[in-house]
């Protein structure tokens, strides 16, 4: 082989092992039975359109023939748009029926590994498959037996394990190549920071970090023991401006398709929504009309400002807007604010705030304002003071009725769109903490 060759190959691995990316995380559990190949693809655009690299495979056991078939589709799509979208793994230890099987692992890296739509990752010059985990870090010495037979760029999940699991790993020279953290939200009535994302890029020194971002997290699923929130409101424009002060080596978006936990960022799709009646743990009452998809609209400029290290131009201005659609002390609920497992209960009305918030996207920030009018009350300017994404919150102070948002400039009005009203009860009685989210253009044909 020439020299040029040899050099051009090189440069092609090393380009997968530091090139930024961002991933979304995606429930295959939640599409058994329903997709098909066709709408794989149409999530696959849909995510593509928005700057997203690929998604994250959450599958749980058993390897069942319902998720062989959706993981067939998935690569099936992604391969057929030729694109360099891109899926890879993550093994799911506490979902389904438990802990997944070293040698079901080391079956699906066989079969997959090498399949082009299949995340790749360079160690030492050699272009390996990508591959992370949702927890399991008490079966992680199990990787080391899985890697000798195939061999895996290793990005778990081990943050409920705490950092020790972590760092005995790392002293042992043992399987991991990076960690992802899913410490992304708040605890309390407090902002999401950095420190969590710092102190695991302090433990692993040289190695990868892959950092989490998400919008909210509300669940409410009596039958499966999960009935708490965290601190949403401001916390997805938040955590892009603090993804360029941490600057990870990748960025995993949760989750395109969690209906239970209302982060979801992708289209809702109803069969995906738990409704174990049976159990008492049925979402649609809190999903359904309760779409998120504008939360995606100024992904290609985060993104795009993440992989650049800089500011990319505007050339489309924009609004998104997110919100509850009643105060939080309207009708009842059993949720408690954190988990209660590990974290101190708290009152989940201490946590959130009757806030509407929005960011507008600004082309050109002189003499402009983000205005916001609540039904017929007085409508508020707030002043923009940037080229980019200006990020606001109002009170609505027991103002109800829908929340018009603007851009003004030179005192005309230059882009407008209406969300939804906030009502004083919920029409079922139930304290719906899920967001709706809105925003102007309005693109999506579905919520």
């Amino acid at each position: 082989m020439k020299l040029s060759a040899v050099f051009a190959t090189l440069t092609a691995l090393a380009g997968e092992a530091t090139a930024k990316a961002v991933f979304a995380h995606f429930i295959v559990g939640n599409v058994y039975e329903t997709y098909t190949t066709d709408k794989w693809t149409s999530d696959i655009q849909l995510a593509q359109a928005s700057g997203i690299d690929g998604f994250v495979l959450n599958i749980a056991t058993p390897l069942s023939e319902d998720l062989r078939t959706q993981i067939a589709a998935a690569f099936t799509a992604a391969n057929d748009l030729a694109s360099d979208f891109k899926c890879f793994f993550s093994f799911d230890y506490l979902g389904g029926s438990g802990a997944w099987d070293y040698e079901d692992i080391i079956s699906l890296m066989t079969e997959y590994g090498s399949n082009y739509a299949y995340q790749k990752a360079t160690r030492d010059g050699t272009s390996l498959p990508f591959v992370s985990t949702f927890e399991g870090g008490a079966y992680a010495s199990n990787w080391t037996t899985i890697k000798s037979e195939v061999d895996v760029y290793l990005v778990p999940d081990w943050t409920g394990s705490g950092s020790d699991v972590v760092k005995a790993n790392i002293d042992a020279g043992a399987s991991i190549d990076g960690f992802f953290s899913w410490d992304m939200w708040p605890e309390g009535a407090n902002d999401m920071t950095t420190t969590p994302d710092t102190t695991w890029q302090g433990i692993l020194g040289d190695k990868d970090y892959m950092m989490g971002v998400s919008p909210w997290f509300f669940t409410d699923l009596e039958g499966y023991g999960k009935q708490r929130l965290w601190r949403g409101d401001d916390l997805w424009a938040q955590r892009w401006d603090q993804v360029m002060e941490v600057d990870p080596e990748w960025v995993e978006i949760v989750t395109w398709n969690d209906y239970g936990e209302s982060h979801y960022i992708g289209p809702i799709w109803e069969a995906g929504i738990p409704q174990d009646t049976a159990n008492n743990a049925d979402a649609r009452w809190y999903v359904e009309g309760m779409g998120h998809q504008h939360w995606r609209d100024l992904l290609p400029y985060y993104i795009a400002r993440y992989k650049n290290g800089e500011a990319p131009e505007v050339t489309e201005e924009k609004i998104s807007w997110w919100y509850r659609l009643t105060p939080k002390a309207a009708g009842t609920t059993d949720v408690t604010g954190n988990d209660c497992s590990y974290q101190t209960c708290l009152d989940p009305n201490d946590i959130v705030q009757d806030e509407v918030f929005f960011t507008a996207l600004i082309s050109d920030a002189s003499n402009t304002n983000v205005v916001v009018q609540i039904g017929d009350n007085d409508a508020v300017s707030h002043a923009a003071t940037a080229v980019g994404p200006n990020h606001f919150s109002q009170a609505f102070n027991g103002q109800l009725g829908n929340v018009t948002f603007s851009i003004v400039r030179n005192d005309e009005t230059v882009l407008t769109g209406t969300g939804y009203a906030i009502v004083a009860e919920p029409a079922n009685g139930e304290r719906n903490y899920n967001a709706y989210v809105g925003g102007v253009p309005d693109t999506y044909d579905e919520l």
